[in-house]
């Protein structure tokens, strides 16, 4: 089964230390290329996320957002009187010093590092609940990818039966298309009242042949379908493997196109190239 590179994934939980959230959404790219944004206080964890997105996808552009809500908004503050008290008395005495010193402000008292107290903060285990919640988010994304990976694997494979429809019907035509040919010379002959020469006539056949023989690239347009089926089926990171894939398959097709020698077989030709660069399109996004 294939994936592609573009989701996106939010996760949310209450902790002990506030609520962690995790965005993290992706997008097409040659290479895997993570981009974090985390709060100054979980910087730690930027090895891990790379690690834990390292292992778990191959390709795609992705942003990983975490936020910390404070929950404490709401609790009664609670004020260290010792601290404060030691504040207030090394406000005096500094005080005592100026001539006309400004009124001490409680607020500020409370602004000082320490007045105020919080719950103790436990960065290990916050950094362990965030790791935790990421490794969900991830999970999330890669489900997300995968659901989008079944539905791009859909719309190629429909493609992949209209290119089968097209050379199965080409092929059927080619030898009606090849006697047309020939009656046309034998038309050209007969109108340019020219006595007919078996010998050139047959060289006019032969290098007609020569020049509209596209079985061998019905062949390879028939291989590389049923190639591009097995690595759709086969999955994993198939999306380099399945550009090249496009690739041949317009290689052949603009060859086909060059070797047209009837308005159905060029007309083929138009509708194999339209049908490829229909699946180049979704498979740019497939992992």
């Amino acid at each position: 089964m294939v994936h592609s590179m573009t989701a996106f994934a939010r996760v949310e939980r209450a902790g002990s230390q506030g609520t962690l959230t995790w965005e993290l959404r992706s997008v097409n790219h040659r290479y895997l290329e993570p981009h974090l944004r985390l709060p100054e206080a979980l910087r730690d964890l930027e090895g891990a996320v790379r690690e834990g997105l390292r292992q778990g996808l191959s390709r795609g552009k992705v942003e990983c957002t975490l936020r910390l809500a404070d929950d404490h908004a709401g609790k009664p503050l609670q004020v260290d009187r010792e601290r404060a008290a030691q504040l207030v008395a090394a406000a005096e005495t500094v005080a005592s010093l100026i001539k006309q010193p400004a009124p001490l402000n409680p607020l500020e008292v409370l602004a000082w590092p320490g007045v105020l107290v919080g719950d103790a903060a436990d960065p290990q285990a916050l950094n362990a609940e965030a790791v935790a919640l990421f490794d969900e988010a991830l999970a999330e994304l890669k489900a997300g990818r995968q659901r989008e990976g079944v539905e791009l694997a859909r719309l190629i494979n429909e493609r992949l039966d209209s290119m089968a429809s097209e050379v199965a019907t080409l092929r059927a035509l080619v030898p009606q298309m090849l006697a047309v040919q020939r009656q046309k010379i034998l038309d050209r002959f007969h109108d340019m009242q020219a006595e007919l020469d078996p010998q050139r006539l047959e060289q006019e056949m032969v290098l007609l042949a020569q020049k509209s023989d596209v079985a061998e690239e019905l062949d390879r347009l028939s291989t590389h379908v049923t190639e591009v089926r097995r690595v759709l089926k086969s999955g994993g990171a198939a999306g380099r493997r399945l550009d090249f894939l496009m690739q041949e398959l317009n290689r052949e097709a603009n060859t086909l196109g060059s070797k047209a020698f009837d308005p159905r077989s060029t007309q083929a030709a138009v509708n194999l190239k339209v049908l490829i660069e229909q699946m180049r399109e979704q498979v740019q996004n497939i992992e």
